[in-house]
C-alpha cells in the first residue's frame, strides 16, 4: 500500500499539529500493509531530523505556494499512490484532485481551530462533505465539523494525540530553569502555548484574571508564560494593568529540548481556553507528572479524559477558575493512571484501524470494533 500525505508541518515543524502529523507519519510507516508514505509538508521551520525509512519526505514542496502546488502537481500526475491522507482543510482541493486523479479514497484530517466555523477557503468548504472519511483529534471537534460541513457522521472517526513516555516524564526541576527565570522558593503555574492573535482564547487571559486572587491564596506564585507569537504583547500590557506583571514571567518560544524540563519546573499547568482541537501540551504535562487545569468549553475535557486524568474548569466563571487551579496545586505530583490509554502503542493501533477500514481491501470484525472504541471512549 502507498499513501500520500499532504500536510502543513512534520518533521522540522514547530507546534500540536507537527507533532500529531509526526506520529501519524510514524504509525503510517509501521503498518504491515503500507510499502511507502509519500508526505508533502507545507512549511518545515527547523530541520527535520530523523524520520522513518519509509516515508519519503518531500522537502521540495517547502518555499511558499508555488513551489507546494507544483511538487503536489508532479505527484498528481504520476497518480502512484493507494490513499491519499490530507493533512489540512486547506489542502484539501489539490488533495481532492490527487486522489481522484488516482482513483483512491480520500482521508481528511482536522484538528481544531479550522474545524469550528467554515474557513476562509471556500473551495476547501465545498469539498469537505465530499470526502470518502474523516478523522479528528477529538469528538468535540468531530462534532463541529459535521455541524458545519453536513458531513455524514459515519464517516468520521475520532483518533486522540498520543504521547512518547520515553520523552516526557517526571524528573528534578533543572537548576539552568530556576536560574534562568528566578524560580528558586517559587510555586509555579504554566501555560504553555502559542499566542497567535486569531486565538486570543487560549485560556491565558483566565489565568490572569485569576492571577491576583491566586496570589493572595499562594504568595510565593510565578505564573510562566511559555510560547510566542503577535498576541505577547497584548498579553504583556494586561497583566501590567492586572497588577501581576512582576510574577509573570513571558518566556517565549520553547524548543523542544527544553519542553519536558519546562513541565518539570511547574507546579501546575493551567490552560483553560476554549478553542482547543485536543492539545497534546495537557498529555505532555500530565506525562511529567505536573497537575493539570482543562476546559469544559474546548475539547481538553477529553485530553483529561472528562476529569479522570486532571481537573475541568468552566472558563466563563473567574471562581471555578480559580478553585481549580488551588486545587489542582493541592494535588500529588505524578503521572495520572490511565494516562496509558494516549500511548503511541494505542495511536498506532487507531490509525492502521483507519487506514484497513478506509484504504484496505476488507474491513474485519476486530477494526469494526476498534473503530467504535476510538469514537466513543474518550467522551
Amino acid at each position: 500500500m502507498r499513501l500520500l500525505v499532504p500536510l502543513t508541518d512534520a518533521f522540522g515543524g514547530r507546534g500540536g499539529i507537527a507533532q500529531f502529523n509526526r506520529d501519524l507519519l510514524r504509525a503510517l510507516c509501521v503498518h504491515p500493509d503500507v510499502e511507502r508514505v509519500t508526505a508533502m509538508p507545507r512549511v518545515m521551520p527547523d530541520a527535520p531530523g530523523e524520520y522513518p525509512r519509509a516515508l519519503d519526505y518531500r522537502t521540495e514542496a517547502v518555499g511558499g505556494k508555488g513551489a507546494y502546488l507544483e511538487a503536489m502537481a508532479r505527484h498528481v500526475w504520476r497518480g502512484a499512490y493507494d490513499g491519499v491522507i490530507c493533512g489540512h482543510i486547506h489542502l484539501l482541493p489539490i488533495a481532492w484532485l490527487a486522489a481522484r486523479r488516482a482513483g483512491v479514497p480520500l482521508l481528511l484530517i482536522v484538528h481544531g481551530i479550522e474545524a469550528r466555523d467554515p474557513s476562509d477557503k471556500w473551495l476547501a468548504n465545498q469539498l469537505v462533505p465530499g470526502v470518502d472519511a474523516l478523522v479528528s483529534v477529538s469528538e468535540h471537534t468531530k462534532q463541529q465539523v459535521v455541524r458545519w460541513a453536513e458531513v455524514d457522521p459515519e464517516k468520521g472517526y475520532v483518533v486522540p494525540n498520543c504521547i512518547d513516555r520515553s520523552r516526557f516524564g517526571p524528573g528534578e526541576v533543572p537548576a539552568y530553569l530556576k536560574d534562568r527565570y528566578r524560580l528558586h522558593d517559587r510555586t509555579v503555574m504554566l501555560t504553555l502555548g502559542r499566542l497567535p492573535v486569531q486565538e486570543k482564547r487560549k485560556g491565558h487571559d483566565e489565568v490572569l484574571e485569576a492571577l491576583p486572587d491566586l496570589a493572595a491564596e499562594v504568595p510565593d506564585l510565578t505564573y510562566l508564560v511559555c510560547g510566542d507569537g503577535a498576541d505577547r504583547a497584548r498579553l504583556e500590557a494586561k497583566a501590567e494593568r492586572l497588577g501581576v506583571a512582576d510574577r509573570t514571567i513571558f518566556a517565549g518560544y520553547i524548543p523542544e529540548e527544553e519542553k519536558a524540563d519546562h513541565y518539570r519546573a511547574a507546579d501546575v499547568f493551567a490552560m483553560p481556553g476554549r478553542t482547543e482541537g485536543f492539545g497534546i501540551v495537557y498529555l505532555e504535562a500530565m506525562a511529567c507528572g505536573v497537575p493539570v487545569v482543562a476546559s469544559s468549553a474546548d475539547a481538553s475535557r477529553e485530553a483529561v479524559r472528562n476529569g479522570k486524568l486532571g481537573t475541568v474548569v468552566d472558563p466563563d466563571e473567574l471562581e471555578d477558575v480559580k478553585v481549580g487551579i488551588l486545587s489542582a496545586l493541592r494535588e500529588p505530583r505524578g503521572v495520572p493512571d490511565g494516562l496509558d490509554y494516549f500511548s503511541v502503542e494505542r495511536f498506532r493501533e487507531r490509525w492502521h484501524g483507519v487506514v484497513d477500514v478506509c484504504f484496505g481491501e476488507q474491513a474485519s470484525t476486530m477494526v469494526a470494533g476498534a473503530k467504535t472504541e476510538v469514537e466513543h471512549e474518550v467522551r
